[in-house]
């Protein structure tokens, strides 16, 4: 179980763990009155992350809570909105050791639908800051993400997004996107293990292209394959978001594809 907080009642306690060392994660829903875009991948990965933390929390709970959510509040919206889950690991204890005994603490928010992406791409740049990705850690939501921060303070307009790179150089994802390449007619994405953030919607579209029996390879992307004559079109994903094309990178021209819409419709995978 958890103690469950309302945002727009209370914030998390001035102890909590999640505020003093990011001892958490968090995930970002969007929804559609009702009804949430993969919304079961979103608690699955919540459920499992938590696990990988040592923060106990059933499925079923969550659930719960998102129908409670849904009905406090999605009338406040038109359509769209988004639906945040905060989780941390709890309250109390002095220092970074944590109490095995302490309960969870689940905030819940919501905000409006962020504007739509431009459908004929966006602008984006290469990142200053590097990302670096502890490998126990990898892949989870968790509330550490400072490097993001900073990097974000790098998007300025009439830039959308800037895409971080490992200390080896290998572009990774962006701020708050997977990426998602069309390379020499093979679709092209870093590695899970790479990643600071695994994105519920890069897998279930890598997992939508391999039914359809497109050839998809997870490896390290460079700049040259996102610059080179190969590239067949470069793409951000982030669940609210959906797949934006980038049709310019450090004010180099990209080919833009619009096949992508052809097989991903956020209101046809609602749940």
């Amino acid at each position: 179980m958890f103690r469950l907080i309302w945002a727009d009642e209370s914030g998390l306690p001035a102890d909590d763990r999640g505020a003093a060392y990011g001892d958490g994660l968090f995930e970002t829903i969007r929804m559609e009155r009702q009804q949430g875009v993969l919304l079961s991948r979103h608690l699955e990965r919540m459920v499992r992350d938590a696990r990988r933390l040592g923060i106990s929390v059933a499925h079923r709970d969550l659930a719960r809570v998102c129908s409670e959510a849904v009905e406090r509040l999605h009338s406040r919206y038109g359509g769209g909105w988004v639906l945040k889950l905060v989780l941390t690991r709890g309250s109390g204890g002095r220092g970074y050791r944590p109490d095995s005994a302490m309960l969870p603490n689940l905030m819940v928010q919501s905000s409006p639908l962020p504007p739509t992406p431009e459908p004929e791409g966006v602008v984006v740049d290469f990142s200053r800051i590097p990302l670096t990705v502890n490998p126990l850690l990898a892949g989870i939501k968790s509330l550490g993400r400072l490097e993001q921060v900073m990097a974000a303070a790098e998007i300025t307009d009439p830039l959308f997004e800037v895409i971080m790179s490992d200390r080896d150089g290998h572009l990774v994802e962006g701020t708050r996107t997977n990426i998602l390449l069309r390379h020499n007619d093979t679709w092209v994405t870093p590695p899970t293990a790479s990643l600071a953030v695994a994105g519920v919607l890069r897998q279930w579209l890598l997992e939508r292209l391999r039914y359809r029996g497109e050839p998809v390879v997870e490896r390290p992307v460079t700049t040259d394959d996102v610059l080179g004559r190969e590239c067949q079109g470069f793409f951000l994903l982030n669940s609210v978001l959906g797949v934006v094309p980038v049709r310019t990178i450090a004010g180099h021209d990209l080919p833009v594809d619009s096949g992508l819409a052809t097989i991903f419709n956020p209101l046809e995978i609602l749940e």
